[in-house]
């Protein structure tokens, strides 16, 4: 709660207000992996965590589940389904995946992303079925220390995903046609 003072010889305000509670171990307000050893010390495990959903992605949820307080930086990449193709107006997209596979391979870019980057936290979530124009088909967060190494995981984890994962995109386009695209980047389809 607050209070006011009022001063009646100089008719000043002063608001009070209480100072933040500590964190207590395991509440809501301390950091999802947290374990305080003591008010300077913070021990937590690091988490990839991978989601393949037909719900609306959320950009604040998403990056929520990277906040550390040992890292300094969160980067995200977000894609999105964009109004138009090739002259064509796209109207949405629709994504199909082979599961146990797109998961098992998503595990890989995030074993590789650790290798290489120091990297605390990894987030890749991916929307299936129909996705309306601007809204997001992927959102990836990664957190670190240091933004060089967050947002190198991030663009290698996009292009890596969209180059090894059996994810499949159809447009759905205004004149009543669709057309599933063939991944470019995709390594099963570079020999044609």
């Amino acid at each position: 709660m607050s209070s006011l003072e009022i001063n009646s010889s100089s008719f000043s305000q002063e608001m009070k207000l209480p100072l933040s509670p500590p964190l207590v171990e395991g509440s809501a307000l301390e950091p999802l992996g947290c374990v305080r050893k003591d008010m300077n010390e913070i021990e937590e495990k690091s988490n990839d965590i991978i989601k393949f959903t037909a719900e609306k992605l959320s950009i604040d949820e998403v990056s929520q589940l990277v906040v550390s307080p040992l890292c300094g930086a969160v980067s995200l990449f977000v894609g999105t389904t964009r109004n138009n193709f090739e002259g064509k107006k796209v109207i949405s997209l629709e994504y199909e995946a082979y599961l146990p596979m797109a998961e098992n391979e998503i595990r890989k870019i995030c074993s590789d992303i650790r290798q290489k980057w120091p990297v605390k936290h990894i987030a890749v979530f991916h929307r299936l079925g129909l996705v309306p124009v601007s809204e997001a088909s992927i959102i990836i967060a990664v957190s670190s220390a240091h933004r060089t190494s967050s947002l190198e995981a991030v663009s290698y984890a996009i292009d890596t995903l969209k180059a090894k994962v059996p994810i499949w995109k159809k447009e759905m386009y205004e004149e009543s046609s669709s057309s599933w695209k063939r991944n470019k980047e995709c390594f099963w389809t570079a020999s044609d």
